[in-house]
């Protein structure tokens, strides 16, 4: 009997010159293969049929699907009557049953090639309709899977996954699923408990651009800084226009600041800069209303601007394009002294005559906000910021007599409804200041401490554990509510 046995998976062994064939390997008796000095010798003088019967066989290396697709027509009896139905034919069906035709994959190598445009089927979902010869079809295939499991496909040509509108997402869709979001723009997955954006790393660098401001008079200074490292602020450039309360929005290459407080009245310009390259910024059209606008935020695509004119009205526009902003919905209180925060799918606002309550907003439909939560805290202007999962509200002053400035800072989960928690202290005192992040680091700048006035102090939080802020730097100019953005934020993905 063979100690060798080349046959199904099993591996073509040399040793000593020579290969056994049913045999002992390297025995002198017939039935071997023999290398003699580069030459090939056989002598196949076997006799029996044990160790034939013992032997598997080859399998393929490699399955083809080298069929071509066809349309047909075939026709069933129903009752009294023929119908005619259209049917695909000529195309592999693997691992379950069409009309009958059994396939199945098996090769040595488990690797299967589906020659350039032909069809592999490997489900059936219910095929129930008018054909093109306009009769009904009378069959109907309940959904299957075929047994096993497809673990990879590699596609040299083009692949594509289905697309569609936000509201055209499937009901219970199934945990891992992918899609193209053709409002959006981007492919997103299903993660068993929301859509999620994937993005793509267009040269997101953590940049973060703080712009106008409230100092000893309205300021046009813009000025950066890189969220991941330490450090002071570096210039950038200037608005068109001076002024206070600036809405922002932000992709991951564009920046608005909208609305604001130039004084003697409210403005309704927006203007743009590109995040990466630093210079004065450029008009890009007008709010439905002039306004002191807080609450501004952002998924990749659109951006958001809250609460515009001490109003509960929301505004937005589309990033990529230059234009007015649309009127968007409502929020369920006034966001004047609010702030909002995003990921890629729902926007957050703080606000409200309490200034404790929260509201969320599906940023890629048009509508009204639905109540989230509470905040625990009834202080005025706040900042927010956040990731893709978590927003963090900070800071502010108590509208109540005597003021003060809080330190406290507090965080929900985006994807969820429900109040705030505790997350830590800022390393300073502040009101009216701006938020922006990453995805793993959140940054403080600026504001206003109310027993000393504008602040040029940056702190910051690593935004996925809770704890105190840390000293990051200091801005250029000490000032109050800027327009504050990033090309990194939560509203942007990360996937």
């Amino acid at each position: 009997m063979a100690s060798i046995r080349i046959g199904f998976s099993s591996d073509f062994v040399l040793k000593n010159g020579v290969v056994g064939l049913g045999t002992t390997v390297g025995s002198t008796t017939d039935g071997k293969l023999e290398l003699d000095n580069g030459a090939l010798r056989a002598n196949f003088s076997v006799s029996g049929v044990a160790t034939l019967t013992a032997y598997g066989g080859f399998v393929a290396q490699k399955q083809h699907i080298n069929k071509p697709a066809a349309i047909g027509f075939g026709t069933v009896d129903v009752g009294t009557h023929q119908q005619y139905y259209e049917t695909t034919t000529e195309f592999t069906d693997l691992g379950g049953v069409h009309h009958g035709d059994d396939q199945y994959f098996n090769t040595l190598s488990e690797d299967l090639v589906i020659d350039d445009g032909q069809i592999l089927n490997i489900t059936n979902t219910n095929m129930v309709g008018l054909t093109t010869i306009g009769e009904q079809d009378p069959h109907s295939h309940s959904s299957y899977v075929c047994a096993g499991s497809l673990e990879q496909v590699s596609v040299t040509g083009h692949f594509s996954v289905p697309n569609g509108g936000s509201n055209d997402r499937k009901d219970n869709p199934i945990e891992g699923t992918v899609r193209f979001n053709t409002d959006l723009a981007t492919l997103e997955f299903f993660n068993g408990n929301e859509w999620r954006q994937f993005t793509y790393n267009q040269g997101q660098s953590g940049r973060a651009v703080s712009a106008g401001g409230e100092a000893s008079s309205n300021i046009t200074t813009m000025e950066y800084v890189r969220i991941p490292t330490t450090g002071n602020g570096i210039n950038f450039g200037d608005l068109a226009e001076a002024r206070f309360a600036i809405g922002r929005g932000s992709s991951s290459t564009r920046g608005l600041f909208a609305g604001g407080d130039p004084g003697p009245s409210t403005s309704n310009r927006i203007e743009y800069v590109t995040i990466a390259s630093e210079g004065n910024a450029i008009d890009f059209g007008d709010l439905t209303a002039a306004g002191r606008c807080f609450s501004g935020t952002s998924s990749s695509t659109r951006a958001l601007f809250g609460g515009v004119n001490a109003s509960n009205t929301v505004n937005y526009v589309e990033i990529a394009t230059l234009g007015d902003g649309i009127s968007f919905g409502d929020l369920n209180n006034t966001g004047n002294k609010g702030y909002a925060v995003s990921s890629p799918t729902r926007a957050v606002f703080n606000g409200g005559p309490a200034y404790s309550s929260i509201d969320y907003m599906t940023i890629a439909s048009k509508g009204n906000a639905t109540a989230f939560g509470e905040i625990g805290s009834d202080s005025v202007q706040k900042t927010g910021l956040s990731n893709s999962v978590r927003g963090i509200f900070a800071g502010g002053y108590r509208n109540d007599s005597p003021y003060y400035t809080e330190t406290a800072m507090v965080y929900i989960t985006i994807a969820s409804i429900g109040n705030s928690q505790n997350f830590g202290d800022l390393a300073q005192q502040s009101s009216k200041f701006g938020g922006v992040s990453t995805q793993t680091r959140g940054l403080f700048i600026g504001g206003n401490h109310v027993n000393v006035g504008a602040l040029n102090t940056m702190q910051y939080v690593t935004i996925s554990t809770a704890g105190d802020a840390i000293d990051f730097g200091d801005a250029i100019v000490a000032a109050s509510n800027r327009g504050n953005l990033s090309d990194s934020h939560g509203g942007l993905g990360g996937f």
